[in-house]
């Protein structure tokens, strides 16, 4: 399976039984996809815990009036299907409510942030 959608997932379910947090095997990527879901208000923290093969990455779920501030997370890219997108494809998600996490030549970013530097890249998912 994919680990990133296999992250997606155990956030989903997490919010799903209002859990506090989740632990998340340790990848470079899927920690800085979850430090872009800290800078942007959809986790409210993000730890890197443990040593060798035993890393994990600890998120704690941010909730608001009871309900997960994440509503929704969806792969877009995945290995059997890869998304690419140019700077004038990138369209906002949920009409700017959302966000699209992109991987580009210079480091993964938010949508907005991939406009303004104009560059385009693979589309990891989107969050509302």
């Amino acid at each position: 399976m994919d680990p990133i959608s296999n992250m997606f997932t155990k956030i989903r379910n997490a919010a799903a039984v209002k859990k506090e947090a989740v632990e998340i095997p340790f990848s470079y990527v899927k920690y800085e996809i979850a430090k872009i879901l800290k800078e942007n208000g959809f986790v409210k923290e993000v730890d890197k815990r443990g040593r060798g093969t035993k890393k994990v990455i600890k998120v704690v779920l941010n909730y608001k009036e009871g309900e997960p501030v994440i509503s929704g997370i969806k792969r877009v890219s995945k290995p059997g299907q890869r998304i690419y997108k140019g700077t004038r494809e990138i369209r906002p998600v949920k009409s700017g409510y959302g966000l699209a996490i992109i991987s580009t030549p210079k480091g993964l970013m938010t949508d907005k942030q991939a406009k303004k530097a104009k560059v385009g890249g693979e589309i990891i998912c989107e969050v509302w």
